[in-house]
Formats: C-alpha cells, structure tokens, sequence
C-alpha cells in the first residue's frame, strides 16, 4: 500500500511542478499550453490505476486554482482518470500474439504500441476536452481546443514517455498488474473498444462540422460509459521479463535519441520563424497559434515514418533472424546431441534466402548435423572404449597371473621379483621357477614396443621358454630355437631382449645367454659391479642365429633389469642411468629385499614425470 500512496504522490507533484513550470507567456505564445496533460499518458502507463489518480487529483487542483467550477472540473476528472488508466489498460492488453512486458522501447512492436497508444489516449482525451469547453464555454472554442490539447498531449506524452521509461530501466518503479482469475470475453471488449473508437472519430468531425449542444452532450456521454466499460476489461497475460542487450533495443535507442533532437530543432525553428510566420497572410492560423508544436511535428514525420519503415525492415530482415539463431542456446549441453527438430524448423525459413543470412542459416543447420553425427560416433567410440577398458583390464589380470606373484625362498637362495608397465599391459617379463633339486631358471624379457603388441609377444615368449626348458637346459640353444620360432610370420617385425639363466644351487654355478638385453649386476667382494657378458642380438630378426652360454660362480648377489629402470626421466629430460643403479647398489647396505627402496628412489628421482617405459626388476640373493 505504501508504495501505491508513493506513486500516487509523485503523480500528484509532476503534474502541479510541470504546469508552474511552462506557465510563463513565453511557452503559451509558442502554443505550448497545458503540457502537463501529456503527463497523464506515462503516469498511467508506469504506476497504473494509482498514478492514474494522482494524476487527476493534480489536474482537479490546478482546474481549481483556474477558477473552474467542481460541477464542471468533474467531468473533466472522470475523463482525465480514465484517459491515464486507458494507457496502463492497452500495454499490457495483448493486441497481438507478441509476449507482454513491462514498458520498454527495445524493439518496433513495442515502440510502434507506445505510440499508436499514445494517439489513441490524446485523441480521446481531445476530443472530450473540447467537447466539454463546448458544452460549458463556447462552441466557438472547441475546434481550437481539440487541436491544442491534441498537440500538447501527444507531444508532451512522447518526449516524457521516452524520458520515463529510459528512467525506470535504472529505477524499477513500474505497476506490473496481476492476472487476472476472471475469464476475458475478448469479443465483447474488443466491440466495446471499437465503439470507443467510433464515437470518439465522431466527436471530432462534431467538433468541427456542427457543435450542437446536445450532439455534444451525447458524445461526451457515450465516450464516458465506453471509456469506463473497456477499463473493466481483466488482465489476462503474465508480464514477462524483458530480453537485456539486444541489437535492435541499442538501434532504437539511439534513434529515439535522433528523434528527441530533432524535436528540440523544430522547437528552435519555429522560435526563430515566428515573426515570419506572423507576417503571411495566407498562412493557416494554427501554425501562428502553435509554432513550436506544428513545425517540430512536420518535421519529425517527415523523418520519423520513413525511419519507422527503415527499422522495421531491419529488424524483420536481420535482427529477428540473428535473434532466432541464438535459441540454440538453450539446445546445447556438454557432450549431448542438439535437439535439431525444433531448431532446423526454425532456421528453414530462411535457408534459401540467397544471402548472409540464408548462409548463416544453412551454415547453423550444417553445424548442427555435424555436431549430432560427431557426437553419435563419440558414443559409439566412448562404447568401445569402455570395451577396451574392459578387456585391457582383464588381459592385465592375465599377465600380472603369469607372472610370479611370491618369492621363492630356501635354505640356500631368495629370488623375487618387480613389474609394472606404462600402460595397462606391457612388454617386460620377468620369470623365475624351480626346474629341478638343483636347478633354478631365471628369465627377464624386454618386448619392443609397449601396450597389447608388446604384452602377446612377451606372454608367448614365456610360455616358449617353459615348454622349451623341458626337453633342454642349454640357455644358448633354448634362445636359438625361440628366435627361430618368432621370427616366422613376424610380419609386423617385432622383437624381444632375452637374458635366460639357469642356476645350480649345489655348485653355486650360473650358465647363461643373453640375446640383447643390459648386462646383470653381480655382487663380488661386498661391491656391485656390471656383468660383462656378450650381448648377442634381439630375438625375433634373425634365424639361425648362434648364442653362445656363459657361466659364473654366483656367491652373494645378482640384479637383472630393463631399460625402464635405467631410463626414468625427471622433469629435466635426465635419466636415472646405470651409473645412478649401481651407486643405489653399493650404498644400499641392508640384507633386506631391496627392491621397494629402489623403486622409492626411482620415484623420488622421477618425480611427478610420467612413466613412459615398462619397469621390471630381477633380485637373487645367495645365502
């Protein structure tokens, strides 16, 4: 409630504040006379039936303070009350199927319902007027009356009209009506509208062809009863927010800018044309009687109709189709396809239009194909992915289960071992198994390459090397019939590093052959050093290759890895390096496995880097 008495106030006070302030001669000479009547129109339109009031409790004091009677001040109230709630009433009325907001002038269908408004309101108000100064004054007055107030209300109620709305943008003070629960008959109103319409045309020929005393009576009567029966018309529309930055709103208000100035021009003419005018003869009186009024609307038409024409144009060409291009806002979401249906309905209406827009729209309707089919594939790919997973999972059970899982530990030895590869299976191996009461096989392998490739060379290769060890305990000629066998069919010429070892518990002695791989680390007089060995070649390149078996007595240690280990980076691109294994080996004092404290330093000298290689280690302890 308090913030309806407020907007009453602030009515109130605009109108009396605005009549003080254009009272002086030198506006009424112009034919600027009671301006404070195109008030009525933006009052009623931003605080609604309460602005409507103290709108025209504003105009019954200043009629007072004129000296007019209250039986004639009453009509005039009634009309004045009805005129400004008439404005609130036909915005938010819904004339056509264009979504109602709160007054703004951010487009043409709002800016076209502001003024078609703004004349419907002055005509009426006009027209009463005039025809109460008939009744009530002299009939000789009322054609000058009807064309002084119309002027004044239209153009009084355009330029604060403007000025009002811009400012409640920036200070919310619009009466949004409530819908109402009343069912519309829309049919009748808009009968009762029509009517309104007719009798107020009328009026205005009365006015000008016979302004009998008792025509004019039933005019104001009629304009009365129709009047009030359309404001009683319900609100049946929700008020919707207004769209913000749109191109057409920053178009419009730059050309609503134009149009002020250009006003405030035709007001500077006509000062300066007065005298002029005066002096012709021939000229019509009105424009001798309201210069400023007359030339400053001859002047906006001539701009203001072509320009109406030039933006509606505009914005039926091209901001309503960019418009419709940016609903596909709310199509898109991460990583799901674009509802296309709705949207390529509403781009078709221009997809053959043979210009920037046409190409935008077929473009859109491009994209949005596109996108649907790349994100169909990205389903069908994100599919087989997880099947991927799946099975990578399950291959890296299967190689981790064929590889020993515990160390072996006797009286005479411990043997255990490490991998991990890069990927989800890789190509290093590493075996160790008890081929008889005094013997040990012990095998590492270094497939090329890494992932699945890699891993089914490496799995094959063990399994071989067990079926092999069966018939034959030579690590040369086992090697020598491996290589034979893989280099069949090796179309993708893959190959592997094998060092195989069998070692004697009983003699301490260890024969082995290498094909390819890093030399072991053996323990001799408490310090680690490199095996030297000969390196043979990789197996899978060349058949019938001869390895040749070597052999040792093993008394303390032996540590067999691959080149994962040696080639750890950190993030300066160094790597760990063999010199850095063996010096980790001869500080490393403990009899405990070393091989988790080796993988600790390995870390903390790789840091955060990715591993890119497959790491395998192979420890023999001798007691």
């Amino acid at each position: 409630m308090k913030s309806k008495l407020k907007n009453m106030a602030i009515s109130f006070i605009l109108m009396i504040v605005v009549y003080i302030s254009f009272s002086s001669e030198i506006f009424f000479e112009y034919g600027i006379s009671n301006p404070h009547v195109g008030l009525l129109y933006f009052l009623g339109l931003v605080f609604g039936p309460y602005g409507a009031l103290g709108a025209t409790l504003g105009n019954i004091v200043l009629d007072l303070m004129n000296g007019h009677a209250p039986l004639d001040i009453l009509p005039s109230a009634l009309i004045t009350f009805g005129v400004s709630y008439l404005a609130y009433k036909l915005w938010y009325s819904g004339f056509k199927t264009e979504k109602i907001t709160k007054p703004r002038l951010d487009n043409i269908y709002q800016l076209n319902l502001f003024l078609s408004n703004i004349v419907i309101c002055g005509l009426i108000y006009s027209a009463a007027h005039a025809t109460l100064i008939g009744l009530f004054f002299s009939p000789k007055l009322d054609e000058y009356a009807f064309i002084s107030y119309l002027l004044n209300f239209i153009n009084i109620a355009f330029i604060s009209g403007v000025l009002g709305v811009w400012l409640s943008k920036r200070i919310d003070v619009i009466e949004i009506p409530k819908k109402s629960k009343r069912k519309v008959n829309r049919r009748l109103y808009q009968i009762i509208f029509n009517l309104l319409a007719v009798v107020t045309i009328i009026s205005e020929l009365n006015l000008f062809i016979s302004p009998n005393q008792t025509i004019l009576a039933i005019d104001i009567v009629l304009i009365g009863i129709l009047l009030f029966a359309y404001l009683t018309k319900p609100f049946e529309y929700d008020v919707e927010p207004n769209e913000e930055n749109t191109i057409i709103e920053k178009i419009l208000q730059n050309f609503l800018i134009i149009i002020l100035g250009i006003a405030l021009l035709g007001i500077i003419i006509s000062i300066f044309s007065y005298n002029y005018l005066v002096g012709l003869n021939q000229i019509n009186q009105y424009i001798v009687l309201m210069p400023a009024l007359i030339i400053t609307d001859v002047i906006l038409i001539l701009f203001f109709v072509p320009s109406i024409l030039i933006l509606k144009y505009i914005e039926n060409n091209v901001i309503k189709p960019i418009s419709s291009f940016s609903e596909i806002k709310s199509f898109i979401g991460e990583n799901k396809k674009i509802e296309s249906e709705g949207l390529v309905n509403i781009y078709s209406k221009y997809i053959n239009e043979q210009n920037e827009i046409g190409t935008l729209a077929r473009s859109y309707t491009d994209l949005i194909n596109f996108n649907n089919h790349y994100i169909e594939n990205i389903d069908k790919i994100e599919g087989e992915r997880k099947r991927i997973e799946t099975e990578l999972d399950i291959a890296t059970k299967i190689q981790a289960a064929n590889l020993p899982t515990e160390a072996i530990e006797t009286d005479e030895f411990i043997v255990n071992g490490y991998s991990h590869p890069a990927k989800e299976v890789g190509g290093d191996f590493f075996d160790y198994y008890i081929l008889d009461d005094d013997h040990l096989a012990l095998v590492i392998g270094d497939a090329s390459g890494k992932g699945v490739p890699a891993a089914i060379l490496s799995m094959n290769t063990q399994v071989l090397i067990k079926q092999l060890l069966k018939y034959n305990q030579d690590p040369s000629k086992i090697l020598y019939q491996l290589n034979n066998q893989l280099c069949e069919n090796n179309s993708e010429t893959m190959f592997i590093t094998l060092w195989l070892g069998i070692y004697n518990k009983s003699t301490n002695e260890l024969i082995f052959s290498n094909a390819g791989h890093n030399p072991p680390l053996i323990r001799e007089n408490d310090k680690f050093k490199y095996l030297d060995i000969d390196s043979g070649i990789v197996i899978g390149v060349m058949e019938d290759f001869d390895y040749i078996t070597e052999n040792i007595k093993i008394t303390d240690k032996l540590v067999l890895y691959t080149d994962g280990i040696t080639d750890a980076n950190n993030k300066d691109k160094k790597m760990y390096g063999e010199d850095r294994l063996l010096n980790f080996f001869n500080e490393f004092k403990s009899d405990a496995d070393p091989i988790d404290p080796l993988l600790d330093d390995i870390n903390s000298f790789a840091k955060d880097e990715e591993q890119f290689d497959d790491m395998t280690l192979l420890y023999l302890k001798i007691k």
